[in-house]
């Protein structure tokens, strides 16, 4: 895959431009899926993550680190995102907002391409992926109350096998599967490492 040449964002468009928005959040058996005993309980709550691929000669993907005082998943690597708001009209402007208010890049630079499929957290988050190309030149202005990182992964780093790492654990009796990556002093895992899969594996994809 020619991640630098000039047909690239063509082809993500053409693999996640006809992706609808997901209505489907129970999870699938499989690595990275949260296993039957451990469903979070009814009502889920909609939230958005962006999925922010940054289109620099060598694309990569923007990611951030929680501060330590948010009571979900303080602390840990996650794409830009959260929960949906009453003035919020779709997945999307849930996705824009969320990114504007944490780490400052205005929307004027994204171009929304499409959806990944739903997934749902521990903590009972029916989270909706929405993937963006990121054009150059935006600011950054995170939030210091959410935010206490953000940095770049190279997508090529991302899409070499020997990265993808598995990890078994042990939940409610049964062994499940979970992928991170460590980049550098970064460690990618939990619900952002499964929807990072999710996005890698159907960009690679073999086409029809």
């Amino acid at each position: 895959m020619d991640l630098k040449g000039e047909h690239f964002p063509d082809l993500v468009r053409r693999r996640f431009g006809s992706t609808q928005a997901p209505d489907d959040f129970t999870p699938r058996r499989g690595v990275g899926e949260l296993p039957p005993g451990f469903l979070p309980a009814k009502p889920w709550r909609p939230a958005s993550v962006l999925l922010p691929l940054v289109m620099r000669d060598e694309p990569t993907l923007l990611f951030t680190r929680r501060t330590e005082r948010l009571a979900d998943h303080g602390g840990q690597v996650s794409f830009p995102g959260g929960g949906r708001e009453p003035a919020d009209t779709d997945p999307i402007a849930t996705a824009l907002r969320e990114t504007e208010e944490e780490v400052g890049i205005n929307r004027t630079y994204i171009d929304v391409v499409g959806y990944l499929r739903g997934y749902l957290t521990i903590s009972g988050y029916a989270v909706t992926p929405v993937l963006g190309l990121v054009h150059p030149g935006f600011a950054l202005k995170p939030d210091p109350l959410e935010v206490a990182e953000i940095f770049e992964v190279p997508l090529a780093f991302l899409l070499e096998p020997r990265n993808r790492q598995l990890q078994m654990r042990e939940f409610g009796g049964e062994r499940v599967g979970f992928y991170f990556f460590i980049y550098r002093d970064h460690n990618i895992w939990g619900a952002t490492a499964a929807m990072l899969i999710n996005f890698l594996d159907k960009l690679t994809a073999e086409e029809p």
